[in-house]
């Protein structure tokens, strides 16, 4: 386990204990502690929350391994467990939050708890409140980041697929998505829970700080908004997954006419080779020269194929020309 403790305002940051991080929470008057648990869960018996002199029982959850996204508030104390995007995947972070004290749990290295503990000298929070927003909008801006960049990959992969279709673009298409929906299911319960805390403290505290009740609204309002962009990205996957379709549907289309058009060679020379092997009577004593069975034979082949390539041709492409050029001529009429 690797405690971190932050001397606010001077910004220093020293390695300790948790008992020494104890020591920080009960005397210092602004203080930030990062407490790494690492990739082993924490062993069992007294809650951490305890460990670290926090003795209502309302954060005993604090550090507590597989806890899913939650935001409380208690007693003037501000906590929850948050969803933040670490690389390819999403970790869930513990915090809490009062006038004096933030404190940061996870599991493993994060590094958006690393950027934000290196940006605390330059953003200097005059007080734990607007630490705990900085971070927050810190945990919003991981997300709008992977929105953004597997937004780019959709367009990226949509101009792939129509310049040269190819097999592995399927496969892409369905991790782009699989990204989009593992993104929304973490951020959703996280966007629900950040409105009920935030509306409830709006509520129950009238006398909130003008400043207090600013970061609560930008923080509400980028809610929305990364909530927005994550819908827009489900759709931009879902509109490059019916494009990848519809590909695919016009070059079956394209298989089908050349079928048709072989077809159309050989069904009517099939139909005529069944005939002459047909045992009539006109056939085998009326037939008797060479030159009536190729005009006979040829001459049938050869109008099965005018009729058919007419039928074809018109009901395709000179009567969808003819049809487009009359919608054009209407529409420039006055």
């Amino acid at each position: 386990m690797i405690v971190s403790v932050v001397s606010m305002p001077e910004g220093v940051v020293a390695r300790t204990g948790l008992t020494q991080a104890r020591e920080h929470l009960a005397t210092s008057r602004f203080v930030i502690v990062d407490i790494d648990q690492g990739a082993e869960p924490p062993l069992a018996g007294e809650p951490l929350s305890r460990r670290l002199g926090l003795d209502d029982p309302a954060w005993e959850w604090l550090g507590r391994p597989d806890e899913p996204v939650r935001g409380e508030y208690h007693a003037g104390t501000a906590g929850g467990v948050v969803p933040v995007v670490h690389g390819n995947r999403v970790a869930h972070i513990h915090v809490l939050a009062d006038d004096r004290h933030f404190i940061m749990v996870h599991q493993g290295p994060v590094e958006l708890i690393e950027t934000f503990i290196d940006q605390l000298p330059q953003d200097l929070p005059p007080n734990a409140v607007t630490a705990m927003y900085l971070f927050l909008q810190g945990v919003l801006e991981t997300f709008r980041r992977a929105v953004t960049q597997a937004h780019l990959e959709v367009e990226d992969l949509e101009e792939a697929m129509f310049g040269q279709r190819q097999p592995e673009h399927v496969h892409q298409l369905a991790l782009l998505r699989r990204r989009a929906a593992h993104l929304h299911r973490a951020f959703l319960p996280y966007a629900a829970v950040a409105q009920e805390i935030l509306v409830r403290r709006r509520m129950a505290h009238h006398d909130l700080p003008e400043e207090q009740q600013a970061m609560n609204r930008l923080h509400e309002h980028t809610v929305q908004l990364v909530l927005v962009e994550i819908e827009a990205l489900r759709d931009a996957a879902r509109r490059a997954a019916s494009s990848y379709s519809s590909l695919v549907a016009d070059q079956q289309n394209v298989v089908i006419n050349r079928l048709t058009i072989v077809s159309m060679i050989f069904l009517p020379l099939s139909f005529l080779t069944g005939f002459f092997g047909m045992n009539f009577a006109y056939l085998t004593n009326g037939l008797e020269s060479e030159d009536s069975f190729l005009a006979l034979g040829l001459g049938l082949q050869v109008g099965a194929l005018v009729v058919a390539l007419y039928y074809v041709l018109y009901r395709t492409h000179w009567r969808q020309l003819r049809d487009s050029n009359d919608r054009d001529a209407t529409d420039d009429q006055p």
